[in-house]
């Protein structure tokens, strides 16, 4: 088997299934309890969240473990909602892609269908966010909440200042842009969209559950207040995520119960999910760079065959065969290798082939793959991405999504290219 298919999910590594093994047998004592066996469960807990901070440089309490990246997106916006509603002095607004996770997408709809506005922000044919759009909805935000604070101040006869109105509303406005699309790979310029919703006091999450140990995240520089991320996309276990929230930051419970994760996230945390996440954490944070670049060179040698071999195919998003001086970045030259695009993700078009009958062809042949994102999975729509990007419906049926490991060698490589290859000639004809 040829797995390509690591957007999805990744094997769990032999470093995260050792370091869980102890809380999958022995050490199975429940981490609120007071009593010696549970305390070692929940120095396992904390250990984990150590390690977790230590390698994005935060506090160990601004990181909250969850059930996953899902999860965590929907804490990130439901809080800032909640929190809206709770303090009755300010409607929330959410702003988001066109692209988005269905995970933040239709949870923005849900609030939208509840009355909260939602502002949906194009991109351009690459993925790339329209900035001065972005810009255009913060300043529309803030006029909106200067013009409610003063009503405020009228009705209630006492002076604002203005910088007390943006820091009032701060908490009310919430941009939520990932930092890597999980279609098409294309990397977000976060350093600038999180300048800019600082600049008009709102709050910025990004779901940074592709990203998040393949590219490097700065909290403090990219000025993110709430970041999600999930295990099982760097070979750690299913169902363990985590959600940053940046020191002083108050926001509501999400689930409600226990006073486990400081009393925001009731329920009993999954001890050995969580141990492996770290280990699995440690490990892609260390061996960051030298994958990627691996990986890098396999994505560009296989958009490099598939043009070669196979008429009429689209690269989706940033083509790194062409756009030499997209990604650069001085301060980083690592990320300038990757012309922002994830190191490992391949997508293309097939007009005049369906992306799912690809797939049931490769899977025949051995290989694993996907047309998009395993959350839409087994939906009849075309990708909304690549409609978002300016695909027609024809190709948006057509995609096909090859995420790749440095691991994959270049004999996999060739024959997976022949398959598709033959593939798209039997469906063509």
């Amino acid at each position: 088997m040829i797995y390509l298919d690591n957007a999805a999910t990744t094997a769990l590594s032999e470093t995260a299934r050792k370091a869980m093994e102890p809380y999958l047998s022995g050490s199975y004592g429940n981490p609120s309890s007071i009593y010696r066996f549970g305390q070692e469960a929940r120095k396992a807990v904390e250990d984990s969240r150590q390690t977790i901070t230590s390698l994005l440089h935060v506090s160990p309490r601004e990181i909250y473990f969850t059930g996953g990246g899902t999860e965590s997106d929907n804490w990130a916006i439901s809080s800032v909602v909640l929190e809206s509603a709770l303090k009755k002095e300010k409607s929330a607004q959410l702003i988001t892609s066109t692209i988005e996770h269905p995970a933040v997408l239709r949870t923005c709809s849900f609030f939208e269908s509840l009355g909260v506005k939602v502002s949906r922000i194009p991109v351009d044919q690459k993925g790339f966010l329209d900035l001065e759009a972005l810009e255009r909805a913060l300043q529309e935000e803030s006029s909106l909440q200067e013009e409610s604070s003063r009503r405020e101040r009228e009705e209630r006869s006492f002076p604002s200042k203005r910088g007390e109105e943006a820091k009032k509303g701060a908490s009310h406005c919430l941009v939520s842009v990932m930092a890597a699309n999980n279609e098409i790979g294309t990397l977000q310029n976060l350093r600038e969209i999180g300048r800019l919703a600082k600049e008009y006091g709102a709050l910025f999450h990004t779901d940074a559950v592709q990203a998040f140990g393949q590219i490097p995240l700065d909290m403090e520089e990219m000025r993110i207040d709430l970041l999600s991320a999930s295990s099982h996309k760097i070979h750690g276990p299913k169902g363990v995520g985590l959600l940053y929230i940046r020191k002083g930051l108050k926001l509501p419970s999400f689930l409600h119960g226990g006073a486990q994760e400081r009393g925001l996230r009731a329920g009993t945390e999954n001890v050995a999910g969580i141990v492996g996440f770290a280990a699995a954490a440690k490990e892609a944070f260390s061996t960051m760079e030298e994958r990627g670049r691996k990986k890098a060179a396999l994505r560009d040698l296989f958009f490099k065959r598939l043009l070669e071999e196979i008429p009429g195919i689209k690269i989706s998003g940033v083509n790194p065969l062409e756009d030499e001086g997209i990604g650069e970045s001085p301060e980083n030259p690592f990320l300038s290798s990757l012309h922002h695009r994830l190191p490992g993700n391949v997508h293309i078009c097939l007009p005049g082939v369906e992306g799912e009958s690809i797939l049931l062809l490769l899977d025949q042949k051995g290989i694993c793959a996907s047309s998009g994102s395993a959350c839409a999975s087994g939906s009849l729509e075309p990708s909304h991405v690549l409609l978002a990007i300016g695909k027609s419906h024809e190709e948006a049926y057509s995609g096909l999504r090859l995420s790749l490991e440095e691991t994959l060698t270049e004999e996999e490589l060739e024959y997976t290219v022949r398959a598709i290859k033959e593939a798209v000639e039997k469906l063509r004809d």
